[in-house]
């Protein structure tokens, strides 16, 4: 049978470059391996093993111990760094979130043995006081509610000096409060820690994709009001651009956008804009979404898993926190 079509017809194929898995990831445009991770792990102060999260199904909060069996774990399977987040013992919260002051308190505690434990394995330690306040806002507030700003920015300079004498890596801001990264990299440079890196939470949204994490560090039922005063505001980018220039004038080594999939669009315009290391944050709500739907059998977990943390290097992501690090890297190794 003659072919309608002339001979040249179609010169161009793309499908031939998908016609084998060889060829697909000869031409690949982005990949994403353990050493694009960061392991999301939330660390508590009681003497369990473990304690499953409710709202957050296989992930668990770790004691010290087993969080330092954990840094072991990544750095045997690749993962560059863990970044940690506070469960404490609701008795030792208060208004001002004193704890988080606390040279032999947990985070201190789990930094030291964790950096023992694998050395090679870059510690990152949240700044901000909503693990530690008894409202579970990210400062101090005032007797109308509202979060001060620069009486919280005094408290976060020696929040980050603590943790940066424990051990930590990298120091991160996730408060949003105005110059706090400029005030925590003068702190750090007058104690003497000059190659304590800063990840600034500078494009960090008042979302509702936060909530089981709230409930992982426990401060869900003890929030009183939101956080729209001080994170930013969903309908805003350009907001973002002016959020991560004065973090990085300040003295911010890297920049993060959060949450990661539904702010994908702000990831590429602040990676474009700045080509300063960009990390995503795949938070809670979207680490539950997955899970949630993978066991009720309506999506392949492990395929979306790796989908959505493709799709954060394909923005522009210099790398990603996530709480399926370390699925995501076993599944990687096989």
């Amino acid at each position: 049978m003659t072919s309608p079509f002339p001979q040249s017809y179609p010169s161009t194929r793309l499908r031939r470059l998908r016609q084998a898995g060889w060829v697909r990831n000869l031409s690949a445009e982005n990949s994403v391996s353990p050493s694009d991770l960061i392991w999301s792990m939330v660390v508590h102060d009681g003497e369990e093993p473990s304690i499953p999260v409710g709202s957050m199904p296989g992930l668990y909060r770790l004691n010290v111990e087993e969080a330092a069996n954990a840094a072991r774990r990544a750095s045997d399977l690749g993962i560059p760094a863990i970044a940690i987040f506070p469960h404490i013992n609701p008795a030792r919260k208060d208004e001002t979130g004193s704890e988080a002051l606390n040279p032999d308190g947990l985070i201190p505690e789990a930094i030291k043995a964790m950096k023992a434990a694998a050395p090679d394995v870059g510690i990152i330690c949240d700044v901000a006081l909503d693990p530690f306040t008894v409202h579970g806002h990210d400062g101090l507030i005032d007797g109308d509610g509202y979060v001060l700003n620069d009486a919280t920015v005094d408290l976060l300079r020696q929040q980050a000096v603590l943790q940066a004498e424990a051990g930590a890596d990298i120091v991160a801001p996730s408060d949003m409060m105005d110059g706090r990264v400029g005030a925590i990299r003068a702190a750090l440079e007058e104690a003497g820690h000059v190659n304590t890196m800063i990840m600034s939470y500078a494009a960090k949204y008042a979302s509702g994709f936060y909530g089981p994490y709230r409930d992982a560090i426990g401060s869900a039922s003890a929030l009183k009001g939101d956080k729209k005063t001080y994170q930013q505001n969903p309908a805003n980018s350009d907001e973002a651009l002016r959020e991560v220039a004065m973090d990085i004038q300040e003295g911010a080594d890297l920049v993060m956008v959060k949450p990661g999939l539904p702010y994908l669009d702000i990831i590429r315009r602040v990676s474009e804009t700045f080509a300063v290391p960009t990390i995503a944050f795949q938070v809670s709500g979207e680490y539950a979404q997955i899970k949630a739907a993978g066991q009720q059998g309506w999506i392949d977990e492990e395929r979306v898993m790796m989908e959505t943390l493709l799709c954060f290097k394909r923005a522009g992501a210099s790398g990603i926190i996530t709480y399926f690090a370390e699925a995501a890297a076993k599944l990687m190794h096989d």
